[in-house]
Order: structure tokens, then C-alpha cells, then sequence
């Protein structure tokens, strides 16, 4: 039998309110520290109650993250097939954008570092999280390399991996001193070298 429409509604209000607040907690204090309790005690619900919509944390955890890739896809455009420069614009976009949700940005730096351990719920995550952020931004660099936009004497996944790297490494520092690090400016100087570099 169908749930009525309103249950079903408010079922799915509190899935949202639940991944918020996993969200948050898991920013504050990563993974391993935060427990089923206490998500559902920012949440208002029992522990049972909590797991009714999510069998476990790791259950939880892949909400958590699902959602959090939804909107960097959507901000990056992954629908559009993006080329040369203009995916590396884009990605100085999402860095500016990324000043204003530091709650993500924290959730990422926190949960990617936590990953690096094989036995992390997150490190399948993480790992394929890299290897087709890579994939696209080397496809959209080769695609710039194929109409002339691009040299055709660079290695376009060395650049990727680089330009990934560089992103990571700011928002990095950016959580540590957010008064003295400004991370679109420098995110924004950094591609503009390397579109002249590449052009």
C-alpha cells in the first residue's frame, strides 16, 4: 500500500533534516567521532527513531555524502560538456561559491582526510570522487587540445590532477586561517596563469 502523500512528505522532511544534521556533525567532528546518538539528538528522535530512516551510520554517511555531490554537480555543470577554459573557470565558479557554504567545505576536507585509511566507509568515496573529477577535467582539456584552444604539447591529466591539487590545498588553508587566506582570489589568480600558460 501507498503511504499517504502527506506521510510520505514529512517522511522525506526528516531524511532532509537528518543528512543536514549528520552533515554538520560530521563536519564538526568527522566520521569516527560522531555517533548515531548524537545526529539523533540534534535531530530530536530516538535512536531507533533515527534508525528507521537509516539502518546504520555508514547508510547514513553515503546520504550524507550523495547529497553533497549532488550539488557540486550541480554548480560544476556535469551535464554540460564543458571545454578548455571554460571548465577551468568554471572550477574558480564553485571555489567562490564555496566561501559562502563553509559547512561543506569542511565536511569534504574532513571526510577526505579521514578516507585515506582503506577501512573508511568514505574511502571507495573519496577515491572515485578523484579518479572522475580527473577523467572529466582531462576529457575537457583534451577537448580544448582538439579545437586549438589548448597546446597540444601538455599532458592534460597531469594538469588535472594539478589543478585538483591546488583547489584541495586552499580550501585547506582556508579553514585553518579564513581571516588571512583568501581562497577564490588566489583560486582565480592561480587558473588565469594557467590559461595563459596552456592557451
Amino acid at each position: 500500500m501507498t503511504p499517504h502523500p502527506r506521510r510520505r512528505q514529512r517522511g522525506d522532511d526528516r531524511r532532509e533534516q537528518i543528512i543536514d544534521e549528520a552533515l554538520k556533525a560530521f563536519a564538526d567532528n568527522g566520521y569516527r567521532s560522531t555517533s548515531i546518538a548524537e545526529i539523533a539528538e540534534r535531530c530530536g528522535l530516538s535512536q531507533p527513531g533515527l534508525l528507521h530512516y537509516f539502518p546504520n551510520k555508514a547508510a547514513l554517511l553515503s546520504a550524507v555524502l550523495d547529497y553533497r555531490d549532488r550539488l557540486d554537480y550541480d554548480r560544476l555543470g556535469f551535464e554540460q560538456e564543458l571545454r578548455g577554459k571554460d571548465a577551468l573557470l568554471r572550477l574558480a565558479q564553485l571555489v567562490d561559491h564555496n566561501m559562502h557554504v563553509p559547512g561543506l567545505v569542511r565536511l569534504f576536507t574532513v571526510l577526505t582526510s579521514e578516507a585515506v585509511t582503506a577501512d573508511h566507509p568514505a574511502h571507495e568515496w573519496a577515491l572515485k570522487r578523484y579518479r572522475n573529477l580527473e577523467i572529466y577535467l582531462t576529457a575537457a582539456l583534451r577537448a580544448g587540445m582538439a579545437d586549438g584552444s589548448i597546446r597540444a604539447d601538455i599532458d592534460p591529466a597531469i594538469v588535472a590532477r594539478q589543478v585538483w591539487a591546488m583547489m584541495d590545498g586552499l580550501q585547506l588553508q582556508w579553514l585553518v586561517d579564513p581571516e588571512h587566506v583568501d581562497m577564490a582570489t588566489l583560486f582565480r589568480a592561480y587558473i588565469d596563469e594557467l590559461i595563459a600558460y596552456i592557451s
